[in-house]
C-alpha cells in the first residue's frame, strides 16, 4: 500500500498477496498506488521501463501477475502545470504570518489532483496568500498539512511557513497522541448505536473501485491501522417502531485514514446519511420518515460530516488555540428535521 505522499523519482517495491493473481498488471499496479496515479498513467511507466519484476523491466501492462511477487516502480515525477490562485471566496476563521484557520464549506476540493485541476482550497490560498504559502507541500499541495474530502465541511488549517508545516504536520502525523491536536466531526447517522461511547479499531484498505476504501484483514498487504472513538449527542426517532432512527454523533480520530469515519460508522451499521460511497444500502429508510423530512433526507446530495473543532499548538507562539465552526446550513437543518420528528 502506497501512502497518500508518494516520493516522486524513487523507486517503491510492492510485493503482490493471493489476491493479486491472475490481475493484469497495470490493473493490480493502479489499485495500489492510488487515485493520483491512473491506469493510462501506470501504462505509461510501464512503457518507459519504469517497472520492474525480479529486476528486469516489464514489457506488456496486460501482463498476468502472481501471488508473492515483488514490483518496483520508479514513482514519476509531478507534472511541471503549478496551479493559480482564483478569487475563491474564504472563510477565514484566523490568519497570521505563520498560518492561516478556515471553515472549509462542502463542494470544495482542498488540492488539484485528476478533474479537479482548478476551484479548488489550494487555488483560492494562492490567490490570497500570494507567495507566503510553504512550499513544502509540493507544488500542488502548497502549505497543506492535512485535508478534508470534498463533501466535508469544516474547519482546517493551512501553513503559510516551512516552520509552520513541520510542526503541524508532526502534530497531524501523531495525531495528538504526544502532543496537543484535538479534532471532533459531527456526523449524522442512520440508526442509534447500542452503547452511547465506542471506538472502532479496524483496519483499512482499498476497495475494488480504487478509490472507496474498506475494512480488511490487519494481515493484508495494503491494511492501515485505524482507530474512531464515537459518542452518541443526540437519538433521534427512539421509542417509533414505524420510523428510520438516526444519531446526531461525534467522532474523533486517533488515526487519520482517507474515509476513516465513512467507512469505520458503515462497517458498524451506521453509514453516515447521505455518502454516495458508503451509504447508499440505506437509501430507503428514508421511506421509512414522515414527510416534509422523507424529501429533506432524499435530496440531501452529500454525506452528513462536519469537522466542527480543530485544537492545535501554534508553531511559533507555542500557546494552544481552538477553532469551532457550526454545522453548515444545510445540515442545521437536516439535523433540525430529525428533532422535529
Amino acid at each position: 500500500m502506497i501512502d497518500n505522499e508518494l516520493t516522486e523519482g524513487e523507486a517503491v517495491v510492492l510485493e503482490a498477496g493471493a489476491e493479486a493473481a491472475g490481475q493484469r498488471l497495470d490493473q493490480w499496479l493502479a489499485a495500489r498506488l492510488g487515485p493520483e496515479i491512473s491506469r493510462s498513467r501506470v501504462q505509461a511507466l510501464i512503457k518507459q521501463g519504469a517497472v520492474s519484476i525480479a529486476g528486469k523491466p516489464v514489457e506488456e501492462a496486460k501482463r498476468k501477475m502472481a501471488a508473492g511477487e515483488r514490483v518496483s516502480v520508479v514513482m514519476p515525477e509531478p507534472e511541471p502545470a503549478e496551479p493559480q490562485g482564483e478569487d475563491i471566496p474564504l472563510d477565514i476563521l484566523y490568519e497570521d504570518d505563520e498560518l492561516i484557520v478556515i471553515n472549509k464549506p462542502a463542494g470544495l476540493v482542498v488540492h488539484p489532483g485528476a478533474g479537479n485541476w482548478t476551484g479548488t482550497l489550494v487555488n483560492a490560498l494562492i490567490h490570497h496568500c500570494g507567495d507566503s504559502l510553504s512550499g513544502i507541500g509540493g507544488v500542488r499541495r502548497p502549505g497543506i498539512v492535512h485535508r478534508l474530502d470534498k463533501e466535508t465541511s469544516g474547519v482546517m488549517v493551512v501553513a503559510k511557513t516551512d516552520r509552520a508545516h513541520k510542526a503541524l504536520s508532526e502534530a497531524f502525523a501523531d495525531h495528538g497522541r504526544t502532543g496537543d491536536l484535538e479534532r471532533a466531526y459531527l456526523a449524522l447517522v442512520w440508526g442509534i448505536p447500542q452503547r452511547p461511547t465506542g471506538t472502532v479499531d479496524a483496519a483499512l484498505g482499498r476497495a475494488a473501485d480504487r478509490v472507496r476504501r474498506a475494512v480488511v484483514p490487519e494481515d493484508r498487504d495494503d491494511a492501515r491501522h485505524a482507530v474512531t472513538h464515537f459518542s452518541v449527542v443526540e437519538r433521534f426517532g427512539e421509542g417509533q417502531k414505524a420510523f428510520a432512527t438516526a444519531s446526531l454523533v461525534e467522532c474523533r480520530l486517533e488515526t487519520g485514514r482517507t474515509h476513516q469515519i465513512r467507512v469505520h460508522m458503515a462497517h458498524i451499521g451506521h453509514p453516515v446519511i447521505g455518502d454516495p460511497d458508503y451509504g447508499q444500502a440505506f437509501r430507503t429508510k428514508a421511506n421509512r420518515l414522515p414527510e416534509p423530512l422523507k424529501s429533506e433526507v432524499n435530496a440531501f446530495s452529500r454525506q452528513a460530516l462536519h469537522a466542527w473543532l480543530l485544537e492545535f499548538r501554534h508553531p511559533a507562539t507555542h500557546l494552544t488555540m481552538r477553532f469551532e465552526a457550526p454545522m453548515p446550513r444545510d445540515m442545521e437543518e437536516l439535523v433540525g428535521g430529525f428533532r422535529k420528528f
